[in-house]
């Protein structure tokens, strides 16, 4: 007897994979560990203390359930925003509230529109819940607005994506760029908007969006600024119909007490959201310096990662980031040609970066011999 679950054609047609390979992945397959992790876009400068202190007394009451509703979270979100609790929702992370949106408004053919390349868990859900996506070219190495909006027309999705600042490039646009979009969407497309990197940003680059307006949805984190990515906890600004419709599919319980009492800790501490900031500047910094002494390129980051040019073509960028891991250092790539001419490395602290510096001369040498 076949006891095979009947998967619906759709599941049965999907590969099952894991978007990214994680470093612990690889530190299974070597049998050791990475003596630098700067692969993930983690914050190496770590959590708000008084976050830690939090979630540890929060451990001792795990045996109560998360509020569902997120109250004291969402409340003290809307306020560090200026907007209402019913413009706020809370999920696991943006990958979370990302799947959450297209199982609310993507159905099996409907139209999605992203750049080729841009962060591929979007790409995931939309697949995963039956979307056809259509993807446009970058503009050197920035996600193109204009031919984002000229595929929407075209197209009429229910999604158009866009990330400001971007992944894995980290370029940015103006805040006035991508408020601009918003007067060309065809009617019934909504803008997604992640900012997951906004944190780290130079002044001007959010958008001034007021949270009613119905045609976008903006995505946050507790992982990148706030150095929290264990955690998962990520938000969305947007109109409370959208908001509210949330609600009909989320995992109610999704949010753990330790998780609530953590990101609010740390929205409360914005003294050291400010720390980090400073620590990823200077970060930043030094990887460009780094770069730069060995024959890459950095690009300009508006995130806690620098993009490299290698100088060559994706197959030479693939076999220096090899040697970066034979070597311990976790480090990434983009995927997409022609961005794949780049390695990616997140900003980290001293240790990090000078174990980085000290790795790459000898994997570029073994990559052009």
């Amino acid at each position: 007897m076949d006891q095979t679950p009947r998967y619906t054609p759709l599941a049965a047609s999907l590969p099952a994979s894991v978007p990214f390979v994680g470093p612990e992945t690889q530190e299974r397959a070597s049998g050791r560990a990475f003596t630098a992790r700067l692969g993930a876009n983690e914050s190496l400068f770590g959590p708000s203390p008084a976050a830690i202190a939090a979630m540890a007394q929060a451990a001792s009451e795990v045996w109560m359930y998360g509020d569902p509703e997120n109250h004291d979270l969402r409340a003290a979100l809307a306020a560090h925003h200026g907007v209402r609790p019913d413009n706020i929702v809370v999920g696991e992370g943006i990958d979370g509230l990302l799947g959450y949106l297209v199982r609310l408004t993507v159905a099996p053919g409907d139209a999605v529109v992203t750049s080729d390349g841009a962060y591929p868990t979007f790409n995931f859900h939309v697949a995963g819940f039956g979307g056809v996506l259509h993807k446009v070219p970058y503009n050197g190495n920035h996600e193109d607005p204009e031919a984002l909006l000229s595929c929407a027309a075209e197209r009429r999705p229910k999604l158009v994506y866009i990330a400001n600042p971007d992944n894995p490039m980290g370029s940015h646009h103006p805040g006035a760029t991508i408020a601009a979009m918003l007067d060309h969407l065809p009617e019934g497309t909504l803008l997604v908007l992640d900012e997951a990197y906004i944190d780290l940003a130079p002044p001007g680059t959010a958008a001034v969006i007021a949270a009613d307006d119905p045609r976008v949805i903006r995505l946050r984190t507790f992982s990148k600024g706030y150095g929290m990515a264990g955690l998962r906890v990520g938000y969305a600004i947007a109109a409370p119909g959208l908001i509210s419709a949330f609600n009909k599919v989320r995992n109610h319980f999704g949010m753990g007490r330790i998780a609530q009492a953590g990101a609010l800790a740390a929205l409360r501490d914005q003294v050291w959201l400010a720390h980090v900031q400073a620590e990823v500047a200077r970060a930043r910094a030094t990887l460009s310096q780094i770069a730069t002494a060995n024959g890459l390129t950095p690009l300009p980051s508006a995130t806690n990662f620098v993009t490299m040019e290698c100088g060559r073509d994706g197959d030479f960028a693939r076999a220096v980031l090899r040697g970066l891991i034979a070597r311990g250092i976790f480090a990434r790539m983009p995927f997409v040609a022609p961005h794949d001419r780049c390695i990616r490395v997140s900003c980290g602290d001293a240790a990090a970066l000078a174990a980085f510096a000290e790795a790459l001369p000898a994997a570029l040498a073994e990559a052009r011999g």
